[in-house]
């Protein structure tokens, strides 16, 4: 709630007589931590309930852009290249920055309300998680404020942004909703994008990337080296499955089978009806 009332999310209005007013509830979890750079800890969020949204009258466009898997290898490869540094960041309540182009009432969260003895609802001024266009308008909030750096958008990845800052010197974020990754061959250009980012947004520095979208980074720079792993999630699936007990093989399926393609119209057919 601390992080709602600093970003001056809602006031407190009257009951609107014709405006709808969304719902609310809180969702409660174990954030898992970082081994080595965060704990595990609690979270309480507040969400609104979205899916009670009438399309062109509480919101309009909801597409928001998501750093490419394909863009994150890129950059680790060029990382290790130039033996760039490699830093992580995560924006705090990241949905919380957009600015809302709607007008929205939502009801006042159970356990903080305010006047409890009036008939009294929120008057959204900022988005909230839940909200059909939160991702939508964070992106566009933080996009602007990149532009405003003198960033180039990727015309390729539209959540990739680029900043030459001498010669031949880059420096690049990459961004997937609230996570980021920033690299440049200067940490004290590493050191002036987290400063100003952490003026305008409420940061988290997680120091050098060691994990992101949970894939394991492993990095030896003395061997020029850089491994991404999902360990973590393949050992998940493991429990998730109950096959913790399963002997370990080298392929997936026995050498010894011969597999061959479809060579005519009859084994097509033939095919079919075999699973």
């Amino acid at each position: 709630m601390e992080s709602l009332w600093k970003n001056n999310t809602w006031i407190i209005v009257d009951r609107p007589k014709d405006k709808k007013v969304i719902s609310n509830r809180w969702l409660y979890r174990l954030k898992p931590g970082i081994p080595g750079v965060e704990l595990k800890r609690h979270k309480a969020r507040l969400v609104a309930r979205g899916f009670t949204q009438q399309e062109g009258i509480d919101y309009d466009e909801v597409f928001a852009p998501v750093v490419k898997h394909i863009s994150i290898r890129i950059l680790m490869s060029l990382v290790v290249q130039e033996d760039m540094e490699l830093e992580q960041m995560d924006v705090k309540t990241s949905f919380l920055h957009g600015d809302l182009d709607q007008e929205l009432y939502m009801e006042q969260p159970e356990g903080f309300e305010v006047n409890p003895g009036k008939d009294q609802v929120c008057l959204l001024k900022k988005s909230l998680y839940g909200l059909k266009q939160a991702p939508r308008q964070w992106n566009k909030k933080f996009d602007t404020f990149m532009k405003n750096q003198k960033f180039t958008r990727s015309g390729h990845d539209l959540c990739m942004y680029v900043k030459e800052v001498g010669n031949e010197e880059y420096v690049y974020l990459l961004l997937y909703v609230d996570d980021m990754l920033l690299a440049a061959k200067s940490m004290s250009e590493v050191n002036k994008l987290k400063e100003v980012m952490s003026l305008e947004f409420e940061m988290k520095d997680m120091g050098a990337a060691s994990r992101i979208l949970g894939i394991d980074i492993k990095r030896n720079r003395e061997e020029g080296t850089l491994t991404l792993s999902q360990s973590n999630y393949l050992e998940k699936v493991i429990q998730r499955f109950s096959m913790g007990g399963a002997k370990v093989v080298n392929t997936p399926i026995g050498a010894h089978f011969k597999l061959s393609s479809i060579k005519d119209d009859y084994e097509r057919i033939d095919t079919e009806s075999v699973p």
